[in-house]
């Protein structure tokens, strides 16, 4: 299988295929490069509840007495780490310590049960384990079950940096000592999963010349630069907020405001008291921060905000627009490509709604299934190559016989490319088939969302005797209706075979950790519900 090393870049819209992506070193570059700035004592790292600060050098030097403490606990180039932490500066930090020492960080989300954290430890398989010092039951038993030495992270506190302990070790921290050996670009530094909502999950591991790439990109993208200020409302055992929300910003000597307890009420104050420049979040909690707005307004300093990792509505872009007061430029991304693939550009270049924009750092094409690519208009997959995408899935050479040809990465979403603008249709396995039509859930999800009580809405297909699927749907509102009357509301834009047959008024749609909709379970959840 060919290693999709960044052989290939994508010019802007006009440019030829080959040329170097915006942004992108052709040569890769180790994640330490982030810390190394022009001016070491710049703001870097911001405390959302108290706007302490970190600048470049302190979290140099806090991430090196990390490592220390880490190669004091045997961990070594090649090795894994798995941690799961609260959200925070500490996060970061952490993180950089484990690459720094070229191992692999491997974040797991704190919300796990025990028997998720069972499965995640056994098929990691990490040298150790980090967890809060306030405990975390769940992971500190998986990891006493696997065998695994267990590490405590004492939180950072105003001037007090972040600390490793031995659990057990009577509450004295590690102590550090020398490095044996500094990260290169080509080591991994994240394993991360597949969602694996149709089989296992599959290890992720992207190198950190993978991770650069992207953050450069990302910065060169929104232009970002050392006066700029993200405010990361992610999760940090994500790429959208380890990459886009942090690194990207870090890597343009910009700052990151990462509060350990985000809130949406305390957004807006945090924000503007912080001189916040840009935020990046899923439509969801867009949504959720829009509606816990003050009457203080949005941040005098912000010049852009950013929407990822679901489909944003043109509803919702246009409240976001109004509300935010500045553009909503949508992107798309995902974790086998390091997060971001394509986005809408900055003004003066138009943002459209309904696209997720223009290739950044990435090559991108549809192809057929024989993996023939297509020329512009022609629906199909979204296949992609440069120098975000992972060389491989761990030990899954089948997976990775299904997931390539060539050094072409298949996404698994159908789309099309219409004047070097991305649109997306939905995933290929999530696509409905009625009686030989295919129907885009997208759409009809639009057609739902236009309706002025419909707050949010989710289609999946739903098995029939007769055309092999019919249309389902599932929607929450914040009005009044009846899934009669959305019906009756679908037909006036959509063609009768894809009219929902049903409709399901929830109090929520589930989610995943990171506020993704994934269809499948959606459908599930509909009927185990129906069941009850």
């Amino acid at each position: 299988m060919a290693d999709a090393s960044g052989r290939a870049g994508c010019a802007p819209p006009g440019g030829a295929p080959g040329e170097a992506a915006e942004g992108v070193s052709s040569a890769g570059e180790a994640l330490a490069a982030i810390l190394d700035q022009p001016d070491p004592a710049a703001p870097a790292i911001i405390t959302g509840e108290d706007g302490h600060v970190l600048s470049f050098a302190e979290v140099a030097a806090r991430v090196a007495r990390l490592a220390g403490q880490l190669a004091a606990a045997g961990v070594r180039r090649g090795d894994r780490v798995a941690f799961s932490l609260p959200n925070g500066p500490d996060v970061i930090q952490v993180l950089l310590a484990i690459t720094s020492l070229g191992a692999a960080a491997a974040p797991l989300n704190p919300a796990y049960t025990a028997s998720e954290f069972g499965f995640y430890l056994e098929d990691i398989a990490p040298r150790l384990m980090l967890v809060p010092a306030t405990g975390l039951a769940a992971a500190a038993g998986a990891a006493a079950a696997a065998g695994l030495p267990l590490l405590s992270v004492r939180a950072s506190g105003g001037t007090e940096p972040a600390t490793l302990v031995a659990c057990g070790g009577g509450g004295q921290p590690v102590a550090p000592r020398a490095a044996a050996a500094l990260g290169e670009p080509d080591d991994v530094a994240l394993i991360l999963h597949t969602s694996g909502t149709t089989s296992r999950p599959k290890q992720v591991p992207l190198r950190q010349r993978n991770l650069m790439a992207s953050a450069r990109t990302i910065a060169a993208h929104y232009r970002l630069g050392p006066s700029d200020v993200s405010f990361c409302v992610m999760p940090l055992f994500h790429v959208h907020g380890l990459v886009a929300s942090s690194f990207a910003a870090l890597a343009a000597g910009g700052a990151v405001v990462v509060p350990r307890r985000f809130t949406p009420r305390r957004f807006w104050p945090q924000a503007r008291g912080l001189g916040v420049t840009w935020l990046s979040a899923g439509p969801t909690l867009h949504r959720i921060i829009l509606d816990a707005a003050d009457d203080g307004g949005p941040p005098g300093t912000l010049r852009f905000t950013r929407s990822c990792s679901s489909a944003l509505s043109p509803a919702l872009l246009e409240r976001a627009e109004r509300e935010y007061g500045v553009p909503m430029l949508e992107a798309y991304g995902m974790t086998e490509a390091s997060h971001q693939m394509a986005s809408n550009p900055l003004p003066p270049a138009p943002h459209l709604p309904g696209s997720v924009g223009v290739p950044t750092g990435t090559q991108i094409a549809i192809a057929d299934r024989e993996g023939t690519l297509l020329p512009p208009g022609e629906a199909g997959e979204v296949v992609v190559r440069g120098p975000g995408v992972m060389s491989g899935y761990v030990n899954n050479p089948a997976a990775n016989a299904e997931a390539f040809f060539g050094d072409w990465f298949r996404t698994g979403d159908r789309g099309v490319l219409r004047d070097g603008y991305l649109y997306l249709e939905g995933r290929i396995k999530e696509m409905i088939i009625r009686g030989g039509e295919n129907i885009s859930p997208a759409e009809v999800e639009e057609a739902l969302l236009s309706h002025p009580a419909v707050r949010e809405a989710v289609c999946f297909g739903i098995p029939d005797e007769k055309y092999g699927e019919r249309v389902g749907a599932a929607a929450t509102l914040h009005g009044d209706a009846d899934p009669h009357a959305l019906i009756e509301h679908c037909r006036r834009t959509l063609a009768p075979f894809k009219v929902p047959s049903v409709v399901h008024l929830l109090p929520e749609i589930p989610r995943t950790a990171t506020g993704k909709i994934q269809r499948r379970r959606v459908a599930e959840y509909v009927a185990e519900r129906g069941s009850r």
